[in-house]
């Protein structure tokens, strides 16, 4: 099993299905292509029809974004339950997964992901502020209906974490206010050693993407590239 991804320290997507395939103990073997490159393009079309990132080869089967790569690791690995074993919590679960997929673009557009640096707090207008409010929401209804069970939305670690984590850092990195329910919550995430291991290896990529922070302040460097 093979997953080609993107810059571990701005690809959310990519995060995604890696941390899942980490978190439950499926082996795999990955290939990170550097994003916007004049041969990006290019090599990502080698492996994946879609033209982008990430996509999973198993054998001669290809699975291409990052949701259906997660519902095709849950339907081969069924005995790891991917998603919450109780039949209401995985409705859910799919429900706010899916969401996340489709939405919250006002906060992904002013938020892109960047593990390398922390960026100075300020007014990022209505809109961010809707999809801060709709997410964090979300993340209390979960954790308050079905998360007795552990620190995660449905208890155990399951897909749908792995669907929010790349918002979690983009909350983090922003400096984003939230109530201490989310901030106990994003600590859970960023704390994972799954999330902790892919955190470490974007450190230490060499490339950088100056275009992910035009507007932004730095008050924390994290990552030191060397292009």
């Amino acid at each position: 099993m093979h997953l080609t991804i993107g810059n571990k320290l701005y690809s959310s997507w990519s995060l995604r299905p890696w941390m899942v395939l980490r978190a439950f103990d499926i082996p795999f073997e990955e290939t990170v292509i550097p994003l916007y490159r004049p041969e990006s393009k290019a090599r990502i079309l080698q492996v994946s029809p879609s033209g982008k990132v990430p996509c999973l080869t198993d054998g001669d089967v290809t699975v291409w974004e990052s949701l259906a790569i997660i519902e095709y690791l849950a339907e081969k690995f069924p005995e790891k339950a991917i998603w919450p074993k109780n039949q209401k919590a995985r409705a859910h679960a799919r429900a706010a997964a899916s969401e996340m997929h489709a939405g919250l673009q006002a906060l992904r557009n002013a938020c892109p992901m960047n593990l390398g640096k922390r960026f100075a707090k300020k007014d990022r207008g209505a809109a961010v502020a809707a999809d801060v409010a709709r997410v964090t929401s979300l993340w209390r209804e979960a954790r308050q209906s079905f998360g007795s069970g552990g620190p995660f939305l449905y208890g155990e670690f399951s897909a749908a974490d792995a669907m929010f984590a790349p918002v979690v850092t983009r909350l983090d990195t922003y400096q984003v206010d939230v109530e201490p329910d989310t901030r106990a919550y994003m600590d859970a995430i960023l704390s994972h050693p799954a999330f902790v291991a892919w955190r470490e290896a974007a450190l230490q990529e060499p490339w950088s993407l100056p275009h992910y922070e035009e507007g932004e302040t730095p008050v924390e460097v994290f990552h030191r590239p060397q292009n």
